[in-house]
């Protein structure tokens, strides 16, 4: 999903806390990016509100800080997909079950991929 720069500036100042500078959102990685577009993408659909969103993110870093997370702002988007994680569940897009079989899978076919090919999904990287 590509993101004009008037939807990022506006999910961005619509949910407190999004990393920024004065052109939008800030990532550090690519799929922190992918994230952030999937969790706009996500509300846009009328998923979950941003007051939600909010609700459910703060909650999910206090828990984390409570674990002993640091609070340095290098794991925000780590944070950022616990919460589209929480609420695709509990909206009933996707059941965790799911969610967790298509991470382990994801996981499977990046190990089995040479660095720097493009990782493709198969039916092998599902197991049994």
């Amino acid at each position: 999903m590509n993101l004009t720069p008037q939807q990022a500036m506006r999910a961005a100042v619509a949910v407190p806390g999004v990393p920024r500078d004065e052109d939008g959102p800030v990532f550090r990685e690519p799929w922190e990016a992918r994230a952030f577009a999937m969790a706009l993408a996500l509300h846009e659909a009328g998923v979950f509100t941003w007051k939600e969103w909010a609700e459910t993110l703060g909650a999910q870093i206090k828990r984390a800080q409570a674990a002993g997370d640091p609070d340095t702002g290098e794991t925000y988007y780590q944070h950022w997909l616990a919460t589209l994680e929480t609420l695709v569940a509990a909206k009933g897009v996707a059941t965790s079950d799911v969610l967790h079989r298509y991470r382990d899978a994801w996981d499977h076919a990046a190990d089995r991929t040479p660095h720097g090919a493009p990782i493709e999904l198969t039916q092998e990287d599902f197991g049994k």
